[in-house]
């Protein structure tokens, strides 16, 4: 970890900060995954029904992500941490007060259908938006803050050892919600996901960020028009395809779990996963910063398609971990690095759109996971989800070796052996 050697202490005090933020958030977010489908469940929702309230997720996350883009770039990184980090705490007490509040059936219908509305089911839906909020906010400020902390040349690292709040976050809160909820109930897994938002939001209040330039609007380009730039354009299409695997994942595997009989804690699911990400996460920031972006961002996307053909083939818990491992190698290699990517074709003014605009395709992707996946799994099984899933990541691998470039040619040899990213912008040191 050279780089941490080579900063000064008040940004070293700075990245501990965050780290430690960025672990409560992740820890708190992630520690609902196996929980959060088996409480819909309770309420009488189908497999379609648990898939539109986890998506409602990425509701949130599309309705906030402009704005809390813009709020990123206009009003500075922290005050969007924090946001991020008030919506951690509040989501899960939104959720555990939902058997309190007054149950209704409403009958609703369109010509000849017939459909019947559940309060609990809206109320979760509404709640789950708002939840969506937290990484539209959290995830957009960190990546931009860090970009701004990094060293232009070691930047691929530190993005590398600052994402690794994400595989830490993520083994320990699955497997925490996991425990508590056998052992305690739902609602002991609410109150100490809150608990750790609030610890979350006393770290990020410490943080003091740089001095960037600032745009003024009116020399601002439209944030949807913006989606359609060729430096932005493939990557967010590249994560679109990812989302819509992972929020399989995410919401389907509790229920999977159970369909294939597996006796294991859902929660070490996720952990393996997470284990895994975090070795590689060690590995690949700096290595890029050496060999370029593009062969771990193709690498990636190979890790994330055989962890979702190993999980649609697997007949025991040790295959199902297997795959989890596989996943997290996948999304440990590849997020970082097209989070360092957008660094390198963005500025610091402009960093916190750029990074939104990209992942808005992963928050597409994960609106359109539960549902339709969800309809899937209700025609079929939870398991051939992962099948389909495998092939949405695979057409990623296509799209990005053939278009990640200005032409086939230079695509090609970005994607494949490193070549220089024709996108990339000059950096001058901060």
């Amino acid at each position: 970890m050279n780089v941490f050697a080579t900063v000064e202490l008040s940004l070293r005090r700075n990245l501990v900060a965050m780290f430690v933020a960025g672990l409560c958030f992740w820890a708190g977010l992630a520690g609902l995954l196996p929980v959060l489908p088996l409480y819909i469940e309770q309420f009488g929702a189908t497999g379609q029904q648990i898939g539109f309230v986890m998506a409602s997720f990425a509701v949130g996350l599309l309705t906030m992500r402009p704005v809390m883009a813009r709020i990123t770039d206009e009003r500075g990184r922290k005050p969007v941490l924090v946001i991020g980090l008030v919506a951690i705490a509040v989501a899960p007490l939104l959720y555990w007060s939902v058997p309190f509040l007054p149950a209704a059936i409403w009958q609703v219908s369109f010509g000849s259908y017939v459909g019947r509305i559940d309060s609990a089911i809206v109320f979760l839906m509404v709640s789950r938006a708002f939840h969506g909020l937290s990484i539209a906010a959290f995830v957009t400020a960190y990546s931009a803050l860090v970009a701004d902390f990094a060293p232009p040349g070691q930047r691929g690292e530190l993005i590398g050892y600052m994402s690794l709040v994400n595989p830490i976050g993520m083994a320990i809160g699955p497997a925490l919600g996991g425990y508590l909820q056998a052992g305690s109930g739902f609602s002991q897994v609410f109150i100490v996901m809150t608990i750790l938002g609030v610890v979350g939001l006393g770290c990020a209040i410490t943080i003091a960020e740089p001095q960037r330039e600032v745009i003024p609007c009116r020399r601002r380009t439209s944030f949807w028009a913006s989606l359609w730039m060729p430096a932005v354009r493939v990557p967010a299409m590249i994560l679109l395809l990812v989302g819509l695997a992972f929020g399989a994942l995410a919401t389907f595997v509790p229920l999977y779990a159970r369909e294939s009989n597996l006796s294991l804690n859902i929660g070490l699911i996720y952990t393996a996963s997470a284990f895994s990400s975090f070795g590689i996460r060690l590995l690949a920031g700096k290595a890029s910063d050496r060999y370029g972006r593009g062969p771990f961002i193709t690498l990636g996307l190979l890790f994330y398609s055989i962890s979702m053909v190993a999980l649609w083939l697997a007949q025991s818990e040790v295959a199902v971990l297997l795959a989890a491992a596989l996943q997290g190698m996948g999304g440990g290699m590849l997020i970082p690095m097209i989070a360092a990517l957008m660094a390198d074709r963005s500025t610091p003014a402009e960093r916190g759109v750029m990074f939104g605009l990209c992942l808005t395709g992963f928050d597409v992707g994960i609106a359109l996971a539960g549902p339709v996946m969800g309809q899937i799994a209700d025609l079929t099984s939870y398991r051939d989800i992962f099948g389909i899933s495998s092939l949405m990541t695979i057409l990623g691998i296509a799209i990005f070796i053939t278009t990640s470039s200005k032409d086939l040619n230079h695509s090609v040899r970005f994607a494949l052996r490193g070549g220089k990213d024709l996108y990339a912008v000059p950096h001058s040191t901060p």
